[in-house]
């Protein structure tokens, strides 16, 4: 079991990155910095000089997009360089980019997130394209997490709504594992499983607070992602985090492409209807979301209903050895369609 070692959550702690590092590893000399453009220009000189007070040397590397074409081409620039860690600095494709670069080349990864959009902050799962799985991969866990607060409340709303939808994924993730455990004989573990779903019910509980994005919605939201994420540690795979809705998402990536809604807008309304198919009061959820700021219709995210019945017909097939209500509830054009209708999804 691999968990995070350090975790640092708060207002202007990005300036405690070098002195982060240096409680890490008291030799350490030389970090990699993988991020954004627009997160480079707004908060990279703060990073920086923590480092530098730090007497640690840096590389910054600037990334696009999340996909091993980009993964490759870093980890043939930075191989050859005596690094001690690789830090991820900015939003989900910026920490997963740099994530899977640090487990390529063997060396410690340090999380640095500036928007709190998803759990993969500190989990060892990464979401990137060009893999030879349709589906979020194993790298290595984070050995620490930096999550400067203020920082994210510079994120666009949109993406901290976006990190509501990953969280009451884990209301049907965790029914979904407890499937798998009553049909198919599957490992279950009972304290994940309660960590994960503790992160979601914090947003079920919270919403009307949460709305108003302030400091306090902004450390709820990502203290409960973290949380998630040390769930995903501790059961050793990502089923207290990702089930049938998670595959929807996915889904919706190769029937529509990924530029149609963020991670955990797909997700959340994949949790949507998951939740109809499991039984559970999917108003409830729909209605969380809506006070969030996340989507709770398809064509919010420009999703057609075309898209929405073929991505739920197609979901398990991308991960037929995960046991989720899909494998038991096979939905065929028909009944896909009345699932999304009748949940107000299309």
């Amino acid at each position: 079991m691999e968990l995070p070692r350090k975790i640092l959550i708060g207002g202007g702690v990005v300036s405690e990155v070098g002195s982060l590092v240096r409680s890490l590893d008291a030799s350490a000399t030389e970090v990699a910095i993988i991020t954004g453009a627009v997160v480079k220009a707004r908060a990279g000189r703060e990073c920086d000089s923590s480092l530098e007070k730090a007497l640690l040397k840096s590389s910054w590397y600037v990334v696009s997009d999340a996909s091993m074409d980009t993964v490759t081409r870093l980890q043939n620039k930075i191989a050859d360089k005596e690094l001690d860690f690789v830090i991820g600095f900015g939003g989900g494709r910026s920490v997963d980019v740099a994530k899977m670069t640090a487990f390529k080349i063997g060396k410690p990864f340090l999380s640095v997130p500036t928007s709190a959009s998803h759990d993969g902050i500190s989990s060892p799962f990464v979401s990137v394209r060009g893999t030879d799985k349709p589906h979020s991969v194993k790298a290595n866990t984070p050995i620490g997490v930096v999550a400067d607060t203020r920082l994210m409340s510079r994120a666009p709303p949109r993406l901290l709504a976006g990190g509501c939808g990953d969280l009451v994924a884990k209301i049907t993730a965790v029914k979904d594992w407890e499937l798998g455990r009553d049909e198919k004989g599957e490992y279950f573990g009972s304290y994940a499983a309660n960590l994960a779903y503790m992160s979601a019910k914090i947003i079920l509980d919270e919403s009307e607070k949460l709305k108003h994005k302030s400091q306090f919605s902004i450390r709820t939201i990502v203290e409960a992602l973290i949380s998630a994420g040390v769930a995903a540690c501790i059961a050793g795979s990502s089923r207290p985090c990702s089930g049938a809705e998670h595959l929807f998402s996915h889904a919706v990536e190769y029937v529509a492409g990924p530029s149609y809604g963020l991670h955990g807008e797909r997700v959340g309304l994949g949790t949507i209807m998951m939740a109809k198919l499991h039984g559970l009061d999917w108003e409830k959820i729909a209605a969380t979301l809506e006070k969030v700021g996340a989507p709770t219709k398809a064509k919010q995210i420009g999703l057609t209903d075309e898209h929405v019945v073929k991505a739920l017909t197609s979901a398990q097939s991308l991960r037929p050895d995960r046991y989720t209500i899909l494998s038991k509830i096979k939905l065929d054009e028909k009944s896909a369609h009345r699932l999304a209708k009748s949940t107000r999804v299309i």
